[in-house]
């Protein structure tokens, strides 16, 4: 961390420009519910240009009281453009609350200078903006962030030097490490680069662009995810992307291609009080999970909120949670008003039991049971006295065994019925007795599989479902990783399944879901140990699994 110099101009009378938010803003603003009242009358200032390092002038525009006094500064910095929803999210409700808002486009969009680059100029134009901070007669010297997805890479970008002025961010649905948000397990989650590409190319262009863009990526999304290569079949919909195709080519997070990508480092000596926010299938989430570990190791002030929902309903269906908690952390670090603040670091939606939990810390570090695959599907509290193939089943990448829901960035996310995906010839499924009582379900699951490939080359998918008195099949969480096996003897993987915080009724019944893959939320293994997206030739699998394998479920109490 390098020592910050400046010069802070001496504070000025300040008059207010006479300008009123954008008439679409005000719009969206009246039709939220829900919401705390508002306490000023605000403004607007549009178009003001702040300069980059490199002379390069980032478009911001000013939301603020019109009220006479001092009030914090919140900084925005977004590659989606400056108006909806991004001006009534954050410009209008906050200001409404008693904050200056400066909402920025990131270089390279909505009329910022220079040349977007997934996350290489953020760092360096985040301080810039601080910097000019330090001129503005309204600026305070008390500074936050907030923002959610990219949004909230911008935050940690800034951290990872953070000026004094900063006091508290608030990162929302966020990431910190950009490859994994294309790279999993060694599969290439191509619903993520699909979603990522089509909102990073069109969305600061404005609605209409956007949208049309989005039609006609869903026009040819069959004939895109069908490619053969994958590589650039994206660009009859998105034309040319070349951080897209970066990020396709360099499956490998040791590449110097993506050297200075993650930030993840900033948390772990970071003491600005920071406030995570994210969703049972987001597909960010655990990166959330990483940096609440993180802060937490590194003693800093942090909470975390986790709600029943996807990358894009924690700022729709969820925002008057996800506001509530973010205006509480703000008001307590920049205002010193901790009224809202509720009293533990941890609060957790459980699903199955449709109710909220207050933890002290995550995960909870609960008793784990394990369940073993058995014979016939079933799933067993039983070791297994047996040693040898459990059930196989034939993965064919020409008809890849599909995506149901799960986490995503895509609008494809969430909790679903698995009924016709488990009743495919290509997914094996375990499934324990009903339950005579509640099971509660707080941290990371995760499978250990014993299983073969006989062409070696593969990936393996594993799913934890809820399965209720009717025979309905729920997805809670999932993961997949790349297999590699030798002969027929079975290689052994664990694969992470993400984290969970759910109820299994008494009644229902655990099961395990086992499959090839999980398409297009992951790119189709061609079954030749070739990239999956450069491959051009697909070859059918048989996996078989065997007895030894594991469901690892962290279980709290009830």
């Amino acid at each position: 961390m390098t020592p910050h110099t400046h010069d802070v101009a001496p504070r000025s009378q300040w008059a207010a420009p006479s300008g009123k938010p954008p008439l679409s803003s005000r719009m969206m603003r009246a039709t939220w519910r829900g919401l705390p009242a508002k306490q000023h009358d605000i403004g607007w200032e549009p178009g003001l240009e702040v300069p980059a390092a490199d002379g390069s002038l980032l478009r911001t525009d000013h939301y603020f009281p019109r009220t006479k006094g001092d009030f914090p500064t919140l900084l925005v910095r977004s590659p989606y453009g400056r108006g909806l929803p991004w001006s009534p999210l954050f410009g209008v409700l906050f200001a409404e609350q008693g904050f200056h808002v400066v909402l920025q486009s990131c270089r390279g969009t909505a009329g910022s200078g220079g040349r977007f680059d997934l996350w290489r100029n953020e760092a360096a134009d985040g301080q810039a903006t601080v910097s000019w901070l330090r001129q503005q007669p309204w600026f305070n010297g008390t500074l936050g962030t907030i923002g959610p997805s990219y949004l909230g890479y911008v935050q940690w970008a800034i951290a990872l030097d953070p000026p004094p002025e900063l006091k508290a961010m608030v990162i929302q649905v966020g990431l910190h490490d950009p490859h994994a948000l294309f790279h999993a397990g060694g599969g290439f989650l191509l619903e993520n680069a699909l979603a990522v590409g089509v909102g990073m190319t069109y969305q600061h262009r404005g609605m209409l662009p956007l949208a049309r863009a989005a039609l006609r990526l869903q026009r040819r999304m069959r004939a895109i995810t069908g490619a053969r290569p994958l590589r650039r079949a994206y660009e009859s919909a998105l034309g040319e992307v070349p951080w897209l195709d970066g990020a396709m080519t360099h499956p490998d997070a040791d590449d110097p291609y993506w050297l200075g990508a993650s930030v993840a480092g900033a948390a772990e000596r970071l003491g600005v009080p920071t406030a995570l926010i994210t969703g049972w299938h987001d597909g960010l989430a655990d990166q959330t999970f990483q940096q609440f570990a993180r802060l937490r190791r590194a003693g800093c002030a942090s909470s975390l909120l986790v709600g029943p929902w996807t990358h894009t309903s924690a700022m729709q269906q969820g925002w008057p949670e996800v506001f509530a908690e973010s205006l509480a952390w703000l008001r307590a670090h920049l205002c010193d008003d901790p009224a809202g603040l509720r009293p533990t670091p941890v609060r957790v939606h459980v699903g199955g039991e449709d109710a909220w939990r207050d933890l002290d810390d995550w995960p909870p570090a609960p008793d784990a049971t394990v369940w073993f695959p058995a014979e016939g599907g079933a799933l067993s509290g039983q070791t297994p006295s047996a040693d040898g193939p459990l059930a196989s089943f034939r993965y064919d990448p020409a008809d890849p065994t599909p995506s149901v829901g799960g986490p995503s960035v895509s609008r494809g996310a969430g909790a679903g019925d698995n009924t016709a995906l488990e009743a495919r010839a290509d997914v094996l499924t375990f499934t324990g007795p009903p339950l005579t009582e509640p099971v509660d379900v707080l941290g990371p699951v995760s499978a250990r599989l014993r299983i073969a490939a006989d062409t070696g080359h593969a990936e393996v998918f594993a799913r934890l479902c809820d399965v209720d008195a009717r025979g309905r099949s729920t997805n809670v969480c999932d993961g997949l990783v790349r297999l590699r096996t030798t002969g027929e003897l079975p290689s052994e993987v664990t694969v992470p399944m993400s984290s969970t915080a759910h109820r299994f009724a008494a009644g229902h019944r655990i099961r395990l879901q086992v499959s090839g893959g999980a398409h297009p939320r992951y790119a189709r293994s061609p079954g030749t140990g070739e990239s999956s997206v450069e491959a051009t030739r697909l070859v059918p699998v048989q996996l078989t699994l065997h007895t030894g394998s594991a469901l690892t479920l962290p279980q709290g109490a009830p």
